[in-house]
């Protein structure tokens, strides 16, 4: 991530009250394929970082997918390629949700992402 995408990441976290916890460029996002074609809304989970994963899984639609093969594994050095409306939200932290669609912006804490018994 650059300096400009890390400011915008820390003035995300502020917005929301919430902790500065970045990304590497080395690390990987589970992301869906259909967010190269501009589907709205665009949304977001982040679950506890684990090896070289951000934990962060990332998907365009009303639906999340339960198929086997619906999130593919991407660094997040080639996420601008893929889909930029997503870097300002990366820094939330583990148990952070978004969903972003013209004219609107949600950003929550949801609690089940670190706690999977509940």
């Amino acid at each position: 991530m650059n300096a400009d995408h890390t400011q915008i990441q820390r003035e995300v976290c502020a917005k929301y009250g919430l902790p500065f916890v970045p990304v590497t460029e080395e690390m990987k996002v589970g992301i869906s394929r259909n967010v190269q074609d501009g589907l709205r809304p665009l949304n977001g989970l982040r679950h506890e970082p684990v090896g070289d994963s951000s934990g962060w899984y990332i998907w365009a639609g009303d639906e999340l997918s339960q198929a086997p093969n619906f999130f593919v594994p991407l660094h997040m050095a080639h996420l601008s390629e893929w889909c930029a409306d997503a870097i300002p939200y990366l820094a939330l932290p583990p148990g952070s949700r978004f969903l972003v669609a013209p004219g609107f912006e949600d950003v929550w804490l949801d609690r089940a992402l670190l706690e999977p018994g509940l």
